[in-house]
């Protein structure tokens, strides 16, 4: 049948669950600084379950998020941290990837107070130099406009591992990146830089399928991991904001999750995997569905 690449699920999300702590707008950075045990625990955990390759708990590792509170000198070695812990989980389990993340600059969901492709490449080059010598591949997330993109691509591209595009498209329309761009607009982007993979994630998994019959067209290996909240708040696109701004939903659990995402496979993914509020239940009946419908988890 296919191999299938198995993304883990929330990392940033999980680890303020286990926390146990209140969230801060350094969100899961907070919960490394504050308990470093926690990051290897929820990388083992998801390749116990079945996922294929372990996310660094580096998506808000960036100078300018970190500048807010006065930490940005510990860029790397909170960096060195979250790398560490994916790499001995992988290491320990005897198989599989670690993806180095890399998030939007400055804010999720928000293209708009983003820095110009131009300048977002500079800021970019420090975390991905950091990142690039030691992981296996490096995952671009949550880019919400087409500019997004291109910055960090222009970063990622040549560090000599494999580099793959993540974009977050609307709740609402699947067919458009957050910015309202059409998702087609990043066709000459993808074109210029050519990524290794091409996927949708962070929105409601309802909106995937008709994100993904327009990525399927870009010539990429493509895939999907989406979130379970309710929606992105009014609340969460302010400034500097906190992770309790967003609810989890109730009608997603592992199995509603598993029957949307097989739909995906149906469609020609080959990555999949979960984002906020997607945990390891999720990615253990995925993993399941998957190797019982006759496909292979590389």
């Amino acid at each position: 049948m296919t191999a299938i690449t198995l993304l883990d699920g929330s990392i940033g999300q999980e680890l303020v669950k286990r926390s146990g702590d209140r969230a801060t707008p350094l969100w899961s950075t907070q919960v490394m600084i504050e308990h470093p045990g926690l990051v290897r625990e929820v990388h083992d955990n998801y390749f116990a379950v079945g996922a294929s390759v372990a996310t660094t708990n580096t998506y808000a590792v960036l100078r300018d998020r970190l500048a807010r509170v006065g930490l940005q000198d510990k860029v790397g070695e909170l960096m060195d941290a979250a790398i560490t812990a994916a790499c001995a989980a992988r290491d320990a389990h005897g198989s599989g990837r670690v993806a180095g993340a890399l998030g939007p600059l400055i804010a999720s969901y928000r293209p708009d107070i983003c820095p110009p492709a131009e300048q977002a490449a500079v800021l970019y080059a420090e975390p991905v130099q950091m990142l690039a010598g030691r992981v296996d591949l490096l995952l671009i997330e949550t880019m919400s406009s087409v500019d997004q993109a291109e910055g960090a691509l222009r970063a990622a591209m040549g560090q000599g591992v494999p580099v793959w595009l993540a974009v977050s498209v609307m709740d609402e329309d699947g067919t458009r990146l957050r910015s309202g761009e059409p998702l087609g607009d990043l066709a000459p982007v993808v074109a210029r830089h050519a990524p290794d993979a091409v996927l949708i994630n962070c929105t409601r998994p309802e909106a995937v399928a008709p994100g993904l019959e327009i990525i399927a067209g870009l010539g990429k290996p493509f895939g999907a991991y989406s979130n379970g909240f309710t929606r992105i708040t009014d609340g969460f696109l302010q400034d500097a904001p906190t992770v309790d701004a967003l609810e989890q939903r109730v009608d997603m659990p592992p199995a509603a999750y598993a029957d949307i995402a097989m739909g995906w496979l149906d469609q020609g993914a080959t990555i999949l995997g979960g984002c906020c509020e997607i945990g390891p239940d999720h990615i253990a009946e995925l993993a399941r569905r998957i190797t019982g419908a006759g496909h292979t988890i590389v």
